[in-house]
């Protein structure tokens, strides 16, 4: 048996049943590192950030609501003066005397500093001369016209006596002659001697006429010329009173700073005389409202617990640093004990309460300038960036116009930090 056994051919029956058992060991071995593989990439991929990952108590979220826009807003203000006179040098030369010291009450005419400045002085004692010589042409002239006037009065005088009396003689001579008393000659005589007198005198009286044709203009013209050196006498005084310089008006002096020793030149600001009674404020407001702020806008600003009427007064549209100036005026008296450069906080008024779809104001509005926001999705860990669109603005309200529902959440804190991203991976 034995031997039949051993020659019995092989069939491989112990073959097939073990290479199967270790092939599908493998397989499985093979599945189980291809789903742990799977799960762990699926798990990763779930870890992934989707955007940039912020965290939430970084953030500032506000809802979109339905309410009341109050169109008004809130500037500081500073106090200035109402009224200031600005002090200019109008002459040049060497600080002499100094009179008054910078924040003094000064009075109107009040003496406040003095300027040396030779120049001057020689150009005033020069046109005194002048006019002084031009006075003694004035007067030599009128004295020779009045002595010529004289003269040329008597001589017509002299003419007119002679012509009546030749008149007298030729009368009588007529009724003489028409008698027979005297010739035809002398009659003729009498007669030429009246013509002749007659002729001298109308030779004088033209001559008196043509003269004064001359003297007449002649003298205006000479005190024309004087009255003009008078002017600039006055001028050149005016510069020399200007050397002693005194308070226009009286209030509180400020920004002065001279000297004694310092040079000063024509046109330069030495200070300005404040009203120190009366006050107007100065507000800087962003560029964004300019077409907004108008003369005659109502507000109102708080001093120690009192709120005090304003009005705007005036609007300066030249933009600096992204800021236009407004003045405002107290319309109902100013607050007691009010200082110049003191801050106030004024609310302006710059429109009728409407219902709007409204935000919270917030750092977005300029950081976005208001084209677009991050809007949080449904299950508040993403914020999407969309574009919106913002009407009116206050200091605590924006009005949204388009882009935005009721109920949706929007990122109302600084995008600063976040570059051109388009999508917020919110972390708690």
């Amino acid at each position: 048996m034995s031997l039949h056994l051993k020659h019995q051919p092989a069939t491989g029956a112990a073959m097939d049943t073990i290479v199967p058992r270790k092939r599908g060991r493998r397989i499985a071995l093979a599945c189980a590192a291809l789903a742990l593989l799977e799960a762990a990439a699926v798990a990763a991929w779930q870890q992934v950030p989707r955007g940039l990952r912020v965290a939430r108590a970084d953030l500032a979220i506000a809802a979109v609501e339905h309410g009341i826009f109050r169109d008004e807003l809130v500037v500081r203000a500073s106090a200035e003066p109402l009224d200031s006179v600005i002090l200019d040098s109008v002459e040049s030369g060497r600080i002499e005397e100094v009179f008054v010291r910078d924040g003094e009450q000064v009075t109107k005419g009040q003496l406040l500093f003095r300027i040396a400045n030779p120049q001057r002085n020689l150009e005033l004692l020069a046109r005194q001369a002048e006019q002084a010589q031009q006075l003694y042409n004035l007067s030599n002239l009128r004295l020779a016209q009045e002595s010529d006037l004289s003269t040329r009065q008597r001589r017509r005088d002299e003419l007119a006596f002679q012509l009546e009396q030749a008149r007298k003689r030729h009368a009588r001579n007529e009724r003489l002659a028409a008698q027979g008393f005297i010739s035809q000659v002398a009659l003729e005589e009498s007669r030429d001697a009246l013509d002749k007198e007659q002729r001298a005198l109308e030779l004088e009286q033209r001559s008196a006429a043509r003269d004064a044709g001359v003297r007449v203009p002649a003298l205006t013209q000479l005190e024309r010329a004087i009255a003009g050196l008078d002017t600039g006498l006055q001028l050149v005084q005016g510069t020399v009173d200007a050397l002693v310089v005194r308070a226009p008006v009286a209030g509180r002096l400020t920004d002065f700073r001279m000297q004694v020793g310092q040079s000063i030149t024509t046109g330069r600001n030495v200070g300005r005389i404040d009203d120190p009674a009366r006050f107007k404020l100065a507000a800087r407001i962003d560029e964004f409202y300019l077409n907004r702020v108008a003369n005659g806008r109502p507000g109102s600003v708080e001093h120690e617990g009192r709120r005090h009427p304003v009005k705007i007064a005036s609007v300066y549209p030249q933009i600096k640093d992204g800021r236009f100036l407004a003045e405002l005026l107290f319309t109902d008296g100013q607050p007691p004990g009010l200082r110049p450069g003191q801050s106030l906080d004024a609310q302006l008024t710059l429109g009728e309460p409407a219902r709007a779809l409204l935000l919270p104001a917030g750092a977005f509005v300029n950081d976005s300038g208001g084209a677009w926001a991050f809007v949080l999705g449904p299950g508040g860990d993403t914020a999407i960036r969309r574009p919106i669109r913002l009407g009116r603005r206050s200091n605590a309200q924006v009005e949204v116009l388009d882009g935005l529902r009721a109920g949706e959440r929007v990122v109302v804190s600084s995008y600063a930090a976040y570059g051109n991203s388009t999508t917020l991976s919110i972390s708690q």
